[in-house]
This record gives C-alpha cells, structure tokens and sequence, in this order.
C-alpha cells in the first residue's frame, strides 16, 4: 500500500517535471512561428492586464508568421504595442484588424545562445527528477525505520523509483536533442 502510492505520486511528478519542461522548450523561438511563443504575453484590457489568448485569437498564417485578430476592433493597437514592448524581439504589424508577427530570421550567434539556455532548462528537469527520486527513497528509509515495509520491499521499490527516473531523464534528453536539433537547422 504505502509503496504503491509513493511509486504512483513520484511517477506523477516525475511526468510534471518533464511537461514544464516541454512548456519551457515551446517559450524558446527557433526560426520558426509557433503560436505558443505569444502565451505569456498579456495585454492592457480597459484598465488591467489581460492573457493575449483572452482578447485575441492567435493563428498561424504561415511557417514564419503569426496572425493575432482581435475579439473587439479598438484592441489592435494595444495587441500591437504589447508585443512589441515584450522580450521576444519581435516586430508586429496591424493589417487591417489583424497584427501580422514576422519571426526574424536566427543568427548563428543566437542560435548557438538559445542552445545553452536550452541546455540549461534541461539540466534543471534533470535536478527536479533527481530531488523526486531522492525524496522517494527518504519515504521509503523512513517507511523501512518504522517497519511498515521489509528490506526486500524497500530494495524492490528503490530500483523501481530509479527506472521512472533514469526514463524521465532519458526523456527529457530526447526532448533536449529534438530542440537543439531543431534550433541548429538553418
């Protein structure tokens, strides 16, 4: 009972690491478009600071750019201005009510940049799979000291936690070369 749960919370956030992960590789632009780029965006709506997802809907108008067409008319220009103010170094243009984002051509330069903090993120997954296997077998050395599991149970689950983590990291590595893979294209 107790080990079957522990197995069956850790595989879940082992599965949690490797999703925010994912997310965090859809944040990092390659040449390019992808409409998950703009999520983070938000936009001055009457007064407060509103998700671009909430006010717009953003499109896909071919493989290097974005179309945002917003719900109300009036919200062009703020769109606009949002996406030019955020850090992602992008240039929109309004055509008629809809704001056409180009995405820029990658330099070497940048692209070799955008490899390491890819590396980065990856490393991080990594840490956060370890720490979930580390906690894990902590439970079960304490389930172990309180004589709720026997040594053999405790081993068992031990190589049992260690498999879900060394297949969350390989995991994680195929998503890190795919991206990599993915950025270098030219």
């Amino acid at each position: 009972m107790v080990i079957a749960e522990l197995k069956k919370t850790t595989e879940q956030k082992m599965d949690k690491s490797v999703e925010a992960f994912k997310a965090d590789l859809a944040k990092v632009r390659t040449g390019r478009a992808h409409t998950g780029i703009l999520d983070h965006i938000t936009v001055d709506y009457y007064g407060s600071q509103v998700p671009l997802n909430q006010v717009a809907r953003v499109t896909l108008l071919d493989a290097r750019t974005i179309g945002v067409t917003p719900f109300e008319k009036k919200m062009t220009q703020a769109i606009e201005k949002s996406i030019r103010d955020s850090d992602l170094g992008l240039n929109p243009a309004a055509q008629g009510e809809t704001v056409r984002v180009p995405m820029p051509s990658l330099t070497e330069d940048r692209r070799k940049e955008l490899v390491k903090v890819v590396k980065h993120e990856a490393e991080n997954a990594r840490v956060a799979v370890r720490n979930l296997r580390r906690d894990a077998i902590h439970h079960l050395k304490e389930a172990l000291k309180k004589k709720e599991i026997s040594e053999n149970d405790e081993r068992r689950a031990q190589d049992e936690v260690q498999k879900a983590t060394d297949r969350h990291i390989a995991g994680i590595d195929g998503l890190l070369q795919q991206k990599e893979a993915e950025l270098l294209a030219v």
